[in-house]
């Protein structure tokens, strides 16, 4: 039996407080993430250097205690390893050369060949494996493929993720062959991270809700129960986090339908609702609006303790419906954490 707690949420155990930790708690919110940041000089550096990486990594845990730590890393890393140009415009975010047809697909490395850029990330979870405190979790994460694909495809985030969905209809075959690729390779990514010491691994589709119907089952569901299996085949005693987000209805069974431990929820859903129709087939993440870590105050404590309050029939861990954003105020995580745990 474990002592962790996030662990022991995700192996479907109701408790009185649930674990916390938030999506991006290393980020520029923090003045000691800027500061790291800086020295390393630019994003990408940063990511590739697993002693910054894993300071970042400790960062928000050495001042909040929260009960897990994600590894510092960015989802568009492996369509680098399996080829791609990939690089941050400073204000912008990423840039990476396109993939728009069968060709391009089929010039992409292959899936044994990734470990040779990605093997800095897995000496950062080694790093972290033995210098986190012994009750926080360490937690891997990738891209779902179709999220990844969407940026391979446009060459850079897109509202509407129209280029991918144009590809898509243009050539269903060559398409799905790219979610293929993406689906293998983050097998072995995955696969590796654990090896390399992450506890539970999650799987980030943060354009999941653009793909409706058939191609919600084809290029979510589906690649999801694929990855999942795999990684359960190699490493079955590893819970696996899976995150569709804007799914809306389709969160409704996607735990069965993918074998994952728990179903991350944004907070475009009412927890409400996502506790009768989610959380009854096990562990549920989330899902504090963002904009509460700005904003703070007593609304900001009341949601939180709402939230946690609504979950507390079954399994959760306390995260927000998305990534923290740079505005937000330390102070208001402290508030929120002392507000889940003091309540």
């Amino acid at each position: 039996m474990t002592d962790k707690k996030l662990l022991k949420a995700l192996a479907g155990e109701t408790q009185s407080v649930p674990p916390v930790w938030l999506m991006r708690q290393a980020g520029r919110y923090l003045p000691e993430y800027r500061a790291t940041r800086a020295k390393a000089g630019d994003f990408l550096s940063l990511c590739y250097n697993p002693e910054l990486a894993a300071e970042v990594t400790l960062q928000p845990i050495r001042r909040f205690g929260f009960d897990g730590a994600i590894l510092f890393a960015d989802i568009l890393l492996i369509a680098q390893a399996m080829g791609s140009k990939l690089w941050f415009a400073e204000g912008e975010g990423p840039r990476l050369s396109t993939i728009t047809d069968a060709a391009g697909v089929a010039a992409l490395r292959p899936t044994a060949d990734i470990h040779e850029t990605l093997s800095p990330i897995y000496e950062t979870v080694k790093i972290l494996s033995s210098e986190l405190p012994k009750d926080t979790t360490l937690i891997g994460f990738a891209g779902s493929p179709w999220t990844v694909a969407t940026y391979m495809t446009a060459g850079r985030g897109t509202p509407d993720q129209a280029p991918a969905h144009a590809f898509k209809a243009a050539d269903r075959a060559a398409f799905s062959d790219l979610i293929d690729r993406l689906s293998e390779a983050t097998i072995e990514y995955l696969s590796a991270q654990i090896e390399a010491g992450a506890e539970v691994v999650k799987l980030f589709d943060s354009w999941a809700g653009s793909l409706k119907g058939e191609d919600f089952t084809e290029f979510a569901e589906k690649p999801a129960a694929r990855i999942i299996a795999a990684l359960k085949a190699r490493h079955p005693d590893t819970p696996i986090i899976a995150f569709p987000r804007e799914a809306r209805e389709r969160y409704v069974g996607f735990a069965k339908a993918t074998g994952a431990d728990c179903v991350a929820l944004d907070n475009s859903v009412d927890a409400a609702w996502a506790a009768e129709h989610v959380q009854k087939d096990g562990c549920v993440q989330g899902n504090l609006a963002p904009q509460h870590m700005i904003t703070g105050g007593q609304a900001l404590v009341d949601e939180a303790r709402r939230i946690a309050d609504t979950f507390s029939a079954g399994p959760h861990i306390f995260n927000l419906g998305h990534g923290i954003t740079p505005q937000a105020d330390p102070d208001n995580v402290s508030r929120l954490l002392a507000a889940i745990r003091e309540r």
